[in-house]
């Protein structure tokens, strides 16, 4: 007997402008949206302590392999594949689950879980939608943990923000929370910091047009020094950051 597909008929109370939903979109990726980004480095504190990342140059070089080839390009592809299975349970727990499963090591897989429950209920408390209220539901019959990017990815399409455009600011803004802790770690200036940030403008969107179009079985990290690096973060002796 075929499986029995479930679909979700989503009622959403959220803006159908797309200006609107952008701008609801850029107060849920603000880094004053209280989800305590401000607490992970995602390996980055342990490439500066062992000085892989030095200087501008070099962080706009570490950033550029994740966000290319690591987890910061998967998370984004996760993000799209969300914004697709809005609406189906079936779908959206398959992405959800494969996006809180590919985690290279246990200060990743922390960071997306705590990120991703803080982001589901600011959102609903906040926010208050059905379709937000439905997907905390399925994930939590299904028993899997909310990532920021399959529940940011459920809310923009909610929303109304277009895919591409959402996808993209999801992911300057993941990437923009690092280049302010590599301001605090390195030390870089406020300047260079946003030299960094320019540098990679290109690369970011890049990444977010290839991850619109990747199918979710070609979803993958191929960055293995991003998870090296979380790993040796995890006994690092001083630190200022939780990845």
């Amino acid at each position: 007997m075929a499986a029995r597909r479930i679909t979700v008929t989503v009622i959403t109370t959220m803006p159908r402008s797309e200006t609107a939903a952008l701008l609801r979109l850029q107060s849920w990726l603000s880094p004053a949206f209280p989800i305590g980004a401000f607490s992970y480095s995602h390996g980055l504190e342990w490439a500066v302590e062992e000085g892989r990342v030095r200087d501008r140059a070099t962080l706009i070089d570490w950033l550029s392999g994740d966000i290319a080839h690591g987890s910061l390009f998967a998370d984004a592809a996760f993000f799209a594949r969300a914004w697709d299975a809005a609406g189906d349970a079936d779908d959206i727990v398959e992405i959800a689950d494969l996006a809180a499963a590919m985690r290279g090591s246990a200060e990743l897989a922390l960071e997306a879980e705590t990120q991703g429950r803080a982001f589901l209920s600011t959102l609903r408390a906040a926010w208050p939608d059905l379709g937000l209220d439905r997907l905390a539901a399925v994930l939590e019959a299904a028993g899997i943990a909310p990532t920021p990017a399959a529940v940011a990815g459920v809310a923009a399409r909610l929303a109304g923000a277009p895919r591409s455009a959402a996808t993209a600011l999801y992911l300057q803004s993941t990437v923009a929370n690092l280049i302010n802790a590599a301001v605090r770690l390195v030390p870089l200036g406020q300047t260079d910091g946003q030299r960094a940030a320019a540098a990679l403008e290109p690369v970011v969107l890049a990444a977010a047009e290839t991850a619109v179009a990747c199918p979710l079985d070609d979803i993958g990290s191929s960055a293995v020094m991003v998870d090296i690096a979380t790993m040796r973060h995890e006994t690092q002796y001083t630190r200022l950051f939780r990845s």
